[in-house]
């Protein structure tokens, strides 16, 4: 069954204007399947760099692969020919009709240097997550997630509502579409193969004699520390590798994007604040699979259930500005009188803290920490606490308490 994205509208834009688009984001969240949903009924032609025998014409002779495979194309995974860039740079200046090569890769951060060196100014870039609850639960067309009433009351019209046990059956099932879509139905054979299909096929690559079963355990320990602050020394200590060689492998999470970071937000008037990131998964799924939780009834008492919802809004948060390609600034705050938020979300000139917690009525007190932000040199806007309860609320004008599933 095929789910339908929120960027697929975006993409078809873009794709009006720019000779050639590129469709980046982790292994299996569904780039390619778009993609082809998007084009049938057209005469665009498809190749996949998956396939040896393609990747090897592409990499020793550019300019015949484009004969071969001719505008309007969709290449998949041309992160493993970048040698085909500069030659759909020319095919550009030379007048490609706007459209002509959709390009999808799942390695973004080798692919944006190598972009910037060929195609800066002639490729738009459009970066897909997993499935959002807006995709899952909802009609996909919400709007980036925002701290204001209008907003608010808007996505509470166009998500459907869920309990607590609800809550976690979503976080522990996870966004990834091969799943969810009922392709696969088996979620500990489907995380499985998709964690030994990552490291056989990513992390080798990118870390040649990797021993794998080792990197393995690597993942497992870095999922038990989700939604806190990092430290890769401890990281380090339980799989047996160096401190150098966990920053090293935490560089590989990263840029595969199995793993993102949330750094601390600091001004000059906020002198005491702490310096250290905190890293999330962007699948919880997968750190669901990866931490042995073999039921959302025991994920939902278990002792990692405050930080795995943490996870999940933060993860959502970051899914309804990419799929709006817009960029999401995001922060938490702590300071060394261990005065605590969050999240912090900046937008249009305004600090919005929020909290999030299990609770389903989470004590008012909690929104007393956001005043610490009154003393930065950007102005503080409306607040939230972001929590299992079923209902929008308020705690006061400049405050709200909100579902997670209106995320």
């Amino acid at each position: 069954m095929y789910i339908n994205r929120t960027l697929e509208r975006k993409f078809l834009s873009v794709a009006n204007e720019y000779g050639c688009v590129l469709l980046t984001g982790p292994r299996q969240v569904g780039k390619s399947t778009m993609l082809r949903h998007l084009m049938e009924g057209t005469n665009r032609l498809e190749v996949s760099l998956d396939d040896m025998e393609a990747r090897g014409l592409a990499k020793k002779d550019p300019a015949m692969f484009l004969k071969l495979y001719p505008a309007p194309v969709l290449i998949d995974e041309v992160q493993y020919a970048p040698e085909l860039f500069s030659y759909i740079k020319m095919e550009i200046d030379h007048g490609a009709a706007p459209g002509s090569y959709w390009l999808t890769g799942s390695q973004s951060f080798r692919l944006m240097e190598l972009v910037q060196e060929s195609l800066a100014g002639r490729m738009a870039i459009l970066h897909m997550p997993s499935l959002s609850q807006s995709e899952l639960y909802g009609d996909g067309r919400t709007l980036p997630f925002s701290v204001d009433m209008d907003g608010l009351q808007t996505r509470k019209s166009m998500l459907a509502a869920a309990d607590p046990m609800e809550m976690y059956e979503r976080i522990w099932n996870g966004s990834l579409p091969g799943h969810r879509s009922g392709k696969y139905k088996d979620r500990n054979v489907f995380y499985s193969s998709y964690v030994q299909s990552y490291i056989d096929r990513d992390v080798t690559t990118e870390i040649p004699g990797v021993d794998k079963m080792l990197f393995a355990d690597f993942i497992r320990a870095a999922a038990c520390r989700s939604a806190q602050m990092l430290n890769v020394h401890d990281i380090a200590g339980d799989v047996g590798v160096s401190d150098e060689t966990a920053k090293r492998w935490l560089k590989a999470l990263e840029k595969s994007e199995i793993v993102f970071f949330l750094h601390p937000y600091s001004n000059n008037l906020l002198k005491r604040t702490i310096k250290t990131p905190k890293m999330y998964f962007f699948e919880t799924g997968l750190a669901c699979y990866l931490t042995k939780y073999s039921s959302p009834e025991i994920l939902m008492n278990g002792a990692m259930n405050g930080a795995i919802l943490e996870n999940y809004i933060v993860s959502e948060i970051v899914k309804t500005y990419h799929n709006a390609a817009e960029e999401c600034l995001l922060h938490y705050y702590r300071d060394k009188d261990n005065n605590e938020i969050d999240l912090i979300m900046e937008s249009d000139g305004r600090l919005h803290p929020i909290e999030i917690k299990k609770n389903v009525n989470p004590p008012k007190k909690i929104a007393g920490a956001f005043e610490i932000l009154d003393k930065a040199s950007v102005p503080r806007g409306c607040g939230a606490i972001i929590c299992l309860r079923e209902t929008l609320t308020a705690i006061d004008r400049d405050t709200f308490i909100i579902p997670a599933w209106m995320i």
